[in-house]
């Protein structure tokens, strides 16, 4: 898979071969501005799929795994009318999850966030603000956000969270270099259901089960109605399916918490 560095190094040294050309041989100029523009829509690609790894590594599946195992997540809560549904819907199947939650909403209601941890789930950092600029946040607010959050999570459970969840799916080297600082792991997803989007519970359910398989990382959201249904559906299908939905630790085997 290509990554920032590979990327650029290549693209430089393409860029001075092409104005080394350029400067011996009559061609349009808009050869290289295309090749720029090119450079440009892959860095951005790369900067806004989780998956590809681009800038830095998130753990977005483990096919490694021997356990018939997949992992449920759920980003942006927690949320006072849909995280106790979901809460419910897990301990009625049996199944562990893993919530990457927003630090303001932790703040709004701990009590909910409280039967998160009491239930047997693990726990992530999602940003404070989750800010739709987070990506263009300098390292030194990016790294005020995540500790604000971890404070406030130390708070409620006397421990720091080592997992981060990126905002939107969208990582740089800022972003790289603030995970960096304060030690956190980046975790992604393989398997995004794109609940949050005006699509139908059978589209949704559809994109999580097709040819899923052991060591998945399914992305949902604990926000809307439409994803309890979801989920119940998707709980139904892993026991008929013998998988077993565990947190990202256990998945994984890291550590959750410092």
């Amino acid at each position: 898979m290509l990554n920032f560095k590979t990327v650029n190094i290549i693209s430089s040294l393409l860029l001075v071969g092409l104005l080394v050309a350029y400067s011996y041989y009559s061609f349009s100029i808009w050869f290289i501005i295309l090749f720029l523009f090119a450079w440009f829509l892959i860095t951005v690609a790369g900067s806004s799929f989780v998956g590809w790894n681009y800038h830095f590594t998130s753990l977005n599946s483990n096919p490694e795994i021997n356990k018939n195992q997949i992992a449920i997540t759920f980003d942006d809560g927690p949320n006072l009318e849909f995280t106790p549904k979901v809460l419910a819907l897990l301990k009625k199947y049996n199944a562990k999850a893993t919530f990457f939650c927003i630090g303001k909403n932790i703040e709004m209601h701990p009590e909910v966030f409280k039967s998160i941890i009491k239930e047997g789930h693990t726990i992530g950092n999602h940003t404070y603000t989750h800010s739709t600029n987070f990506g263009f946040f300098s390292v030194e607010k990016m790294v005020e956000e995540l500790k604000k959050t971890n404070k406030i999570i130390n708070r409620q459970i006397c421990k720091d969270a080592l997992l981060y969840r990126p905002t939107f799916g969208v990582t740089n080297p800022r972003i790289k270099r603030a995970l960096q600082i304060i030690k956190l792991h980046s975790i992604g997803w393989n398997k995004r259901s794109l609940d949050t989007r005006n699509l139908s519970e059978q589209t949704i359910l559809k994109r999580v089960t097709k040819n899923l398989k052991k060591g998945d990382v399914i992305l949902l959201h604990d926000t809307s109605e439409k994803t309890i249904s979801v989920l119940e559906q998707l709980l139904i299908f892993l026991q008929q399916q013998k998988i077993e939905s565990v947190t990202i630790d256990s998945l994984f085997n890291i550590k959750a918490y410092a």
